[in-house]
């Protein structure tokens, strides 16, 4: 079992060695490319984010919060997340952006977050110009806090904690992470072929060949002269 074992740790060296100009080539052609598209092609993406919180209505409110109310708004949020999602508040939004955007593009665009156990909502938009994300997410914001007073009165008290900053770097695409992975890919697909075109090759070339798979050992070598100054 232990023969085996060694026999297919050597095999598999053997492959590496005899291949490794192969595996490099492909290893560092997949990073290289990666990295061009990252840097030079892909065009990054920024995203911008506001947090709107959910309370209790300031005209019923009491030195002690209850438990109760608590709970009530943390559910409420649920609601006001698919508020926030709705073809009302994206129409509405696309009118304030000047029509730039079309309400269906615009819903694809955004993402509204409830995070749980909580009464905070989060809207966040990516766009390739990190400018019109802001723009973005301050017209959904305004628009989702003005509809929601409209179609639920009796709600609770909508108002945005955290306004939209302008991103300072992008979030795709992450090229680090894209380096990574195209080196990683690029070792295993280069060290496969290398395995595959290795058994597919049933030629012998060397006289470490001759040991390995006739498994006889090499009593000499005639060399091999190109001219007669060789001699």
């Amino acid at each position: 079992m232990e023969e085996e074992m060694t026999l297919d740790l050597r095999d598999f060296f053997y492959i590496v060695r005899k291949r490794i100009k192969l595996i490099l080539l492909i290893t560092l052609g997949c990073t290289l490319v990666s990295g061009i598209l990252s840097f030079f092609v892909i065009k990054p993406t920024y995203e911008a984010g506001a947090t709107i919180i959910v309370g209790k209505p300031q005209a019923s409110e009491k030195n002690n919060t209850q438990y109760n109310d608590v709970m009530m708004y943390q559910n409420l949020v649920k609601t006001y997340a698919q508020i926030a999602q709705s073809n009302r508040v994206a129409e509405k939004s696309a009118d304030k952006l000047n029509g730039s955007i079309k309400p269906e593009k615009l819903k694809k665009m955004i993402k509204i977050t409830t995070q749980q156990g909580t009464q905070i909502l989060e809207i966040k938009a990516q766009n390739k110009d990190a400018k019109e994300a802001v723009s973005i997410v301050k017209a959904v914001s305004s628009t989702f806090i003005d509809e929601s007073k409209k179609v639920f009165p009796t709600g609770g008290d909508i108002q945005i904690m955290d306004e939209p900053k302008f991103p300072e770097a992008p979030v795709k695409p992450k090229k680090a992470l894209n380096l990574a992975i195209a080196f990683f890919l690029g070792l295993v697909v280069s060290v496969g072929l290398s395995f595959v075109l290795e058994y597919m090759d049933s030629t012998i070339k060397s006289e470490d060949d001759i040991e390995k798979y006739l498994d006889i050992p090499v009593i000499g070598i005639i060399p091999k002269y190109t001219s007669l100054e060789d001699r």
